[in-house]
């Protein structure tokens, strides 16, 4: 295929993180029912709506910072299923320059949580009153006291349970939570139950972490995390009746100058269909749980098609064969990591089918770089998942870090396999966490009628 690479702005490829901002909330006492969706806008932490952004770094400067990111995202992810391996599930952290935000509201009446929108944890917590130690914070700080919904869960009930790590509270027989992540973030505090309102819809009863020793690498813009893995205390585990298990999302390729947004959607608005749907299965009985899974059977590149026997890291569970669920779907973490051999395979593969002179990323942080002045003819890639061919264009497979300067966005990891955003930029990407799969649609994501 071929493709004029200046008629995609560099930071069209840029998608970091994404903060969800809701405009203005609507405190709704309506619960959500089965049969009702929302959606919410995915904003681009460098795009002018994003309240990170700074118009004095350059477009390729943003792009260079969202790849080292994603080694360190990838790092953390390490740590996290190490811990994994030992039965000590152990959710990580990333600040807020890694992840998005989600502007919510918690308590009666409703306080503001500007929380880390983490697709790789499961509790939900923010910071709480008093604070025995707590990070600096522009929304304010939650104070249970003021909330009537607010009730501390025993220690002898079910959730209390779920948590990695939990101790009974030395003056009530209130369940306290302990959580330290890989980049030395910590937080502490009591597991909880509160209103969550979340656009319209406002959700009662949802378990939470009132953290009041907090620590680490956190931004001041926001007040905690809301986990969105699989785990049994996340927001999505938690919705998963009432949203049917289903939840989609729509990355745009969105340039500095634009005023388009993407959407995460929730429930019957999350539901992906249409006849250029492709479907893969969920990968079951893999540890930690709340990772979701895929199985990658091979890449092409053009024709070629280079068999994929992905990555012993997590092992397995007894009864899984080794290659199912190889790789993760991940649309916090930027690039897409491939086991080093298979890499090496794919590069090959790549150098052999575009006629452009190959050169090193100035930066040190790509591995595969052409120098071309014009035009750069790009090979179809093909991802094929079991029961789904995701055909890439080029703005999911290659960036322009200078004028004439392209690179490819997977890169080599001998630990776990990632399938970053950039590869999903341009999908209508939708989880069915009931039904057990995947789905990817070519969407225009930049279209206002998704």
């Amino acid at each position: 295929m071929a493709v004029n690479c200046e008629s995609y702005h560099l930071d069209r490829f840029a998608l970091v993180c994404l903060i969800v901002l809701l405009p203005r909330l609507s405190f709704s006492t309506r619960a959500l029912s089965p049969t009702t969706g929302f959606s919410v806008d995915l904003i681009q932490r460098d795009s002018p709506f994003s309240h990170t952004y700074n118009p004095t770094i350059s477009n390729f400067d943003r792009l260079h910072n969202s790849f080292r990111r994603s080694f360190s995202r990838l790092g953390r992810y390490k740590s996290t299923l190490a811990l994994s391996q030992k039965t000590l599930i152990q959710s990580r952290i990333i600040p807020s320059e890694g992840e998005y935000l989600m502007n919510v509201s918690i308590g009666t009446p409703p306080v503001v949580l500007l929380g880390i929108a983490d697709t790789g944890s499961d509790l939900i917590w923010t910071q709480c009153k008093p604070c025995t130690q707590c990070f600096k914070q522009i929304p304010t700080i939650f104070d249970p006291k003021k909330s009537s919904t607010y009730h501390e869960i025993p220690c002898d009930a079910k959730p209390c349970g779920e948590l990695y790590q939990s101790t009974c509270g030395s003056e009530h027989d209130t369940c306290e939570y302990s959580y330290s992540y890989g980049d030395r973030s910590f937080t502490k505090g009591n597991l909880a139950a509160e209103t969550l309102v979340v656009g319209s819809a406002s959700l009662p009863k949802v378990l939470f972490g009132c953290g009041h020793e907090n620590g680490g690498t956190f931004d001041e813009s926001g007040s905690g995390l809301i986990g969105l893995g699989g785990g049994p205390l996340s927001l999505v585990s938690q919705l998963g009746n009432s949203i049917g298990g289903k939840f989609s999302y729509c990355l745009v390729p969105l340039s500095a100058e634009s005023y388009v947004t993407s959407k995460i959607s929730f429930g019957s608005a999350g539901v992906v269909s249409g006849s250029r749907v492709v479907s893969t299965p969920l990968a079951q009985n893999r540890d930690p749980e709340t990772f979701y899974y895929l199985t990658l059977e091979a890449i092409s590149v053009g024709k070629k098609r280079l068999v994929y026997e992905g990555t012993n890291y997590p092992s397995p569970k007894a009864g899984v064969a080794a290659n199912e669920g190889n790789i993760i779907i991940d649309s916090g973490t930027t690039l897409t990591f491939l086991p080093a051999g298979f890499y090496d395979d794919l590069v090959s593969a790549l150098e052999e089918a575009i006629d452009a002179e190959k050169v090193s990323d100035p930066r040190g942080v790509l591995s595969l770089c052409f120098r071309e002045s014009s035009t750069i003819s790009v090979p179809t890639i093909t991802a094929h998942f079991t029961g789904a061919d995701v055909v890439l264009q080029p703005l999911n497979t290659f960036a322009k870090l200078e004028d004439d300067l392209f690179c490819f966005t997977m890169v080599s990891s001998n630990d776990l396999a990632i399938f970053g955003n950039l590869a999903q930029m341009n999908f209508l990407v939708g989880y069915d966490l009931q039904g057990g799969t995947v789905s990817f649609k070519p969407t225009d994501c930049s279209s206002q009628t998704i």
